[in-house]
């Protein structure tokens, strides 16, 4: 398994949009994810060890954030055929046993990762209310196993701040996480 780094943040690059099913048999917009304040969109996976390692405290901080105007939004890209425990049935049971606050959505086809520039699981693209990316960094200083419980909580409070300014901070560390597993 290789570990990825995404690029640093593209600021004021504008989202893609998107149409895709969820788990909850709901299609999703780029548009009915938003919120008035911004937009986190989280390319995560069921297999990987990095988003197994943050997934409660990413849980923890999307309930917060949709109380400060953002919405999240989970895309899972991975090829199923040959990583069948990403699959959308197995999607749909991590969801209802974690509970996710936020829609998760299959990208059959892998073109909503591409047209982002997803590289790796996690992989997040911060936006603020006009949808220009203002963030592109790491939830915090996890990698394969869970940091302490009182690290810093560098995603959440760069999306506080977009919410608040509509800017992200200039200094950001990139996520690190397992590459996108693309058909071939």
């Amino acid at each position: 398994m290789v570990a990825l780094n995404p690029p640093v943040c593209d600021f004021g690059q504008a989202a893609v949009d998107f149409d895709l099913p969820g788990v909850d048999g709901k299609r999703r917009t780029l548009a009915s994810c938003r919120g008035p304040n911004g937009l986190l969109v989280m390319f995560i996976c069921n297999h990987c060890p990095y988003v197994q390692a943050i997934i409660d405290r990413l849980i923890r901080d999307c309930r917060e954030l949709a109380s400060l105007g953002i919405g999240c939004v989970a895309v899972m890209s991975n090829d199923v055929a040959a990583y069948p425990e990403d699959s959308p049935a197995a999607m749909q049971r991590w969801a209802e046993q974690l509970a996710f606050p936020f829609p998760y959505l299959f990208d059959e086809t892998q073109a909503v990762a591409r047209a982002y520039g997803a590289v790796c699981t996690p992989d997040f693209f911060g936006y603020n209310g006009e949808l220009q990316l203002q963030y592109r960094g790491r939830l915090d200083a996890s990698g394969r196993q869970a940091a302490d419980p009182g690290v810093r909580r560098e995603l959440f409070e760069a999306m506080r701040g977009i919410a608040a300014s509509g800017r992200g901070p200039e200094e950001q560390i990139a996520s690190i996480g397992c590459s996108i597993k693309w058909r071939e």
